[in-house]
């Protein structure tokens, strides 16, 4: 079965390429495009793997992270930051929050984000 990765992201057009590339490497993609819908999709869904932006309308990221790690049926999903918040306190809050990598959108390319996808779902 393939594994599922919900991304929630309030950018449609990184949402899809995204999307696109996880899909070609067989995974399975759920979206969401703002915080409040991303938590309901992570708790009805379970996916493998949440990639979280942390500027997001209705709920930010940081409330989505801590409402996933508070709850028991979401906590032990491994969860990638992906945002454009570079600030040394916004990185230490995430990862603090139970975030296990946090990624700028600056720094990395749509290859890197599937290679960093695989490695966090042990399929590198």
């Amino acid at each position: 079965m393939a594994k599922t990765v919900l991304f929630i992201e309030d950018e449609a057009a990184l949402q899809k390429s995204l999307g696109f590339a996880l899909n070609n490497e067989g995974y399975e993609v759920v979206s969401a495009l703002d915080g409040e819908a991303g938590l309901s999709l992570a708790r009805a869904q379970k996916p493998s793997l949440i990639i979280l932006d942390l500027i997001l309308p209705k709920m930010d990221g940081f409330g989505v992270l801590e409402n996933l790690k508070a709850g028991p049926e979401t906590k032990d999903i491994p969860i990638i930051i992906l945002t454009n918040l570079e600030r040394m306190d916004d990185v230490e809050r995430a990862l603090a929050l139970g975030a296990g990598t946090y990624l700028s959108k600056s720094s990395y390319s749509l290859d890197d984000l599937v290679e960093k996808v695989k490695k966090a779902l042990g399929d590198a």
